[in-house]
């Protein structure tokens, strides 16, 4: 509401000397009071935004230490060394390229066109910390195929995808889902995929599928590690060193995970409906989505601890840490827009989709040190059906204003169309996916810069290519054991 001198006067009584400059003098100070709220909206926005980001990047130190754990002793300080590159590459090439074509608007449907080196901004559609929240995003993409390809890869060949995909090919499925201009994004009212758009809210499909299945080409290029199986083709357990620093990096992503699917909203002081002064908002979507988060991968966590027991007879806590991460990867895409039970059935599937996936890959002898493509690429993918089958309406209306009565989920009463839209959703991001990383792990193993020597893999890649290893060993430094330098082959 505006202050109006012409209505104000009249009320200030014929006694005030001189009603007009008091009325004005009046407005002028509401007029300012006005405005600092209006700041104080944006302040606030954008620290629960860097927050997000925050929790997001610490998300960086849970792979670090789930990737250390899950790899032999011997490959520490390398799965290390590339989980810090990625981000540090990854930061730079986001920023040079990435968010342009991710976010650069106006655009076309396919690629964004602005905001190369963040030039532009801030604007009032972009600060600083939107950069910085995609930023984290980004890497995150980068890191789950990090863990596909581990113990065997040359180092040169982790500067050269992760570059790659954080500059390229995750930003060009980012914009298709998740900017205005994008041609299936829910945001663009000109251009609704079936009238619904893809709802994959914080990224099961643009985030961990796109990871999973670049994993997944690099590791089936690559090929499975030496003794992963025998030579009847039986599979051989190669079994990671820690599974205290597997369990301490589940919990730190878990952790991380608050700003990865909350923080999506990207803001938190936005009212519903207008109404302002209740006690419902985007702050109460904000915590539902925190709720639905914790209850799939509560969910598929139990569901694969009782599920390998039966299968294995044993208790596996890296099994369990798995599923769990598994039930949040499945989550991410409709954590948002469905009900709390949804999201124990979504975590509850996540986890029998990821044993299936494991099974299947030990059958055709798929070789994955973190199972990153069965858990990443297998329930991001089944939570993108999930969501098309258990969004509410009321809740899609509210995260997405502007076309209120969209499709929403099959099973919630909302049609078919939206099942349609992640179908297809599934469909190219795997395509995408298949005709970027796909012919770049096939080149660089057809310019031997992809695997390590056998030598190499065998004597461990701290030795051979990091100069020592991750770990003090007392008995080595009382015999004087001195490490010596192992040149590739290759």
């Amino acid at each position: 509401m505006a202050c109006s001198i012409d209505q104000l006067a009249p009320f200030l009584g014929p006694n005030t000397t001189d009603a007009v400059a008091a009325a004005s003098y009046i407005c002028n100070q509401f007029s300012d009071v006005s405005k600092k709220f209006i700041d104080t909206g944006y302040a606030i926005d954008s620290t629960y935004l860097l927050f997000s980001a925050y929790l997001v990047f610490s998300m960086q130190l849970g792979f670090a230490m789930l990737c250390a754990g899950s790899v032999r002793a011997k490959n520490t300080m390398n799965i290390m060394l590339t989980n810090v590159l990625d981000a540090a590459a990854g930061g730079l090439f986001y920023y040079l390229f990435g968010f342009a074509f991710a976010w650069g608007g106006p655009s076309n449907g396919f690629i964004g066109r602005h905001f190369f080196g963040l030039k532009e901004i801030p604007s009032d559609t972009f600060d600083y910390s939107n950069f910085l929240y995609q930023w984290a995003f980004a890497i995150a993409a980068a890191g789950i195929t990090s863990g596909s390809i581990a113990e065997r890869t040359q180092f040169v060949a982790y500067l050269i995808y992760s570059s790659f995909l954080t500059g390229f090919v995750y930003p060009i499925v980012s914009h298709w889902f998740w900017s205005p201009d994008g041609w299936a994004s829910p945001t663009n009212m000109n251009n609704l995929l079936f009238g619904s758009g893809v709802i994959d809210f914080a990224g099961s499909g643009v985030v961990h599928m796109v990871g999973g299945i670049a994993g997944f080409y690099g590791a089936l290029i690559e090929g499975p590690r030496i003794g992963r199986f025998d030579h009847t083709g039986r599979a051989v357990a190669l079994r990671g060193h820690s599974a205290s620093l597997v369990v301490l990096g589940t919990f730190l992503l878990w952790f991380g995970w608050y700003g990865f699917n909350p923080g999506s909203f990207n803001k938190i002081l936005v009212t519903y409906d207008g109404v302002s002064g209740g006690y419902y908002g985007q702050w109460s979507a904000v915590g539902r989505t925190a709720v639905t988060t914790t209850l799939a991968g509560c969910t598929a966590a139990l569901t694969t601890l009782f599920g390998k027991r039966i299968l294995s007879g044993h208790w596996n806590v890296t099994d369990v840490c798995n599923g769990l991460l598994g039930g949040f990867a499945a989550i991410t895409a409709g954590c948002s827009v469905v009900e709390p039970w949804a999201a124990i059935i979504c975590g509850f599937v996540a986890a029998l989709v990821l044993i299936g996936c494991n099974m299947l890959a030990e059958k055709f002898k798929y070789d994955d040190p973190l199972e990153a493509a069965q858990l990443h690429g297998g329930c991001g993918a089944w939570g993108i059906i999930f969501t098309a089958l258990f969004a509410k309406g009321t809740y899609v209306d509210q995260v997405y204003p502007g076309k209120p009565g969209r499709s929403h989920g099959l099973f919630m009463g909302g049609g078919g169309k939206l099942l349609g839209a992640h179908i297809i959703q599934i469909l190219v991001i795997f395509g995408w996916v298949s005709a970027t990383m796909g012919p770049l792990f096939y080149i660089l193993h057809k310019f031997k810069l992809l695997r390590i020597s056998s030598e190499d893999e065998m004597a461990g890649m701290d030795l051979t290519r990091h100069g020592g290893f991750a770990y003090y060993h007392e008995e080595d430094h009382k015999q004087g054991m001195t490490m010596r330098r192992i040149e590739p082959t290759s």
